[in-house]
C-alpha cells in the first residue's frame, strides 16, 4: 500500500526507450536525427523569415505556410532535444510533470497543424473554384482569426489530457514505448481504469483530426470537379498548385493513422514498429514540409535563394 501511494502521488519519472537491441549504436543514430532537427529548424526558419519579411508573400497560401513552419519548429523542439539526450548520454528519465508538458505540446501542436492543413485546403478550394472572390473571402483579418482558432482548438481539446493522466496510479510501471510522451502510451502503464482516457482521447482525435480529414477530402473532391471542366493545360496548372499541400497532408496523416493502428493492435506488433512509427510521425513532417514547399513553390524558392545570395554592401 505504501508503494502504491508513492507511485500514485509521488510522481516518479518515466523511462523513455531508445532502440532496443541497438543500444551500442545509439550515438551513431543520434547523428541522422540531429541532422533532421537542424534541417527542420533551418528549413522552417528560412520559410518563416522570408514570408514575414517579403511583403509580396503576404498572401493567404504563404501566411498559412508560415503558420505550418512555426508549428513544425515548435513540435520538433518539444521532442528532439530529449531524444538526442537519450541517444547521446543514455539519460532515459523524464520527470512526471515534464512528460505531461511534452504530451500536451505534442497533441495540441498536432491538432493545430491539422487545422492549418484544413485552412490550406480551403485556400486551394477558393483559389481554384472561386478565384474572383479569393482575396475578398480570405482577408488578413480572417486569416488572423483562423490562426487564433487553430491555437484555441488545439489547446482546448487536448488540455484535459494531462489532467486525465495525473489522476491515474502507475504502480511502478515506468517504461514507455517511445522516446517521448504520448497519451495513448502513458495511459497503458496505469494500474487503474483508463476508460475515461480512452473515450476522451479517441473523441478528441475524431472531433479534430477526423473532421479535418473529411473536410480536406471534400475540398479536393470539389477541386477535382472544377478541374475536370477546365482545359488540359489549365487543369494541370491548377493541380500543380495543390501538389505541395497534398504532400504535406499525406506526410502528416499517414504516420498519424499508422501510429494509431499499431497502438490499437499492440499485441501483434513488434516494439521497434512503435518506435519507428512514432519517430516518423513526429520527426519527418517538419523536415519534408520545407523541402517540398521550397522545391515546388517558385516564389518561396526564389526568396530563399535570394536570402543566401545577399551580400553586405
Amino acid at each position: 500500500m505504501t508503494t502504491y501511494n508513492m507511485t500514485s502521488y509521488g510522481r516518479v519519472p518515466f523511462l523513455l526507450i531508445g532502440f532496443p537491441g541497438l543500444e551500442a549504436a545509439h550515438v551513431w543514430m543520434a547523428f541522422p536525427l540531429g541532422l533532421m532537427y537542424i534541417i527542420a529548424l533551418l528549413g522552417n526558419g528560412a520559410i518563416l523569415y522570408v514570408i514575414m519579411t517579403d511583403r509580396s508573400l503576404h498572401e493567404p497560401m504563404y501566411l498559412f505556410l508560415s503558420m505550418l513552419a512555426a508549428i513544425d519548429i515548435l513540435i520538433s523542439t518539444s521532442t528532439m532535444p530529449k531524444v538526442l539526450t537519450l541517444l547521446c548520454f543514455d539519460i532515459e528519465e523524464i520527470s512526471f510533470n515534464g512528460c505531461l508538458v511534452q504530451m500536451f505540446l505534442i497533441h495540441s501542436l498536432s491538432a493545430m497543424e491539422s487545422t492549418v492543413l484544413l485552412a490550406m485546403a480551403f485556400d486551394r478550394y477558393i483559389a481554384i473554384c472561386n478565384p474572383l472572390r479569393h482575396s475578398s473571402i480570405l482577408t488578413n483579418r480572417r486569416i488572423s482569426c483562423i490562426a487564433l482558432v487553430s491555437v484555441v482548438r488545439g489547446s482546448v481539446f487536448f488540455s484535459p489530457i494531462p489532467f486525465l493522466i495525473q489522476r491515474l496510479p502507475f504502480c511502478n510501471k515506468r517504461l514507455l514505448s517511445h522516446s517521448f510522451c504520448l497519451h495513448q502510451d502513458v495511459m497503458k502503464l496505469a494500474c487503474a481504469d483508463t476508460m475515461p482516457n480512452i473515450v476522451y482521447g479517441l473523441s478528441a482525435i475524431l472531433v479534430v483530426m477526423g473532421v479535418d480529414v473529411v473536410l480536406i477530402t471534400l475540398s479536393y473532391v470539389m477541386i477535382l470537379r472544377t478541374v475536370c471542366r477546365l482545359s488540359r493545360k489549365e487543369s494541370l496548372r491548377a493541380l500543380n498548385t495543390c501538389m505541395s499541400h497534398i504532400s504535406a497532408v499525406l506526410v502528416f496523416y499517414i504516420p498519424l493513422i499508422g501510429l494509431s493502428v499499431v497502438h490499437r493492435f499492440e499485441r501483434h506488433s513488434s516494439p521497434i514498429i512503435f518506435i519507428v512509427m512514432g519517430d516518423i510521425y513526429l520527426f519527418v513532417p517538419p523536415v519534408v514540409n520545407p523541402l517540398v514547399y521550397g522545391l515546388k513553390t517558385n516564389m518561396i524558392r526564389r526568396s530563399i535563394v535570394g536570402l543566401f545570395q545577399r551580400r553586405p554592401s
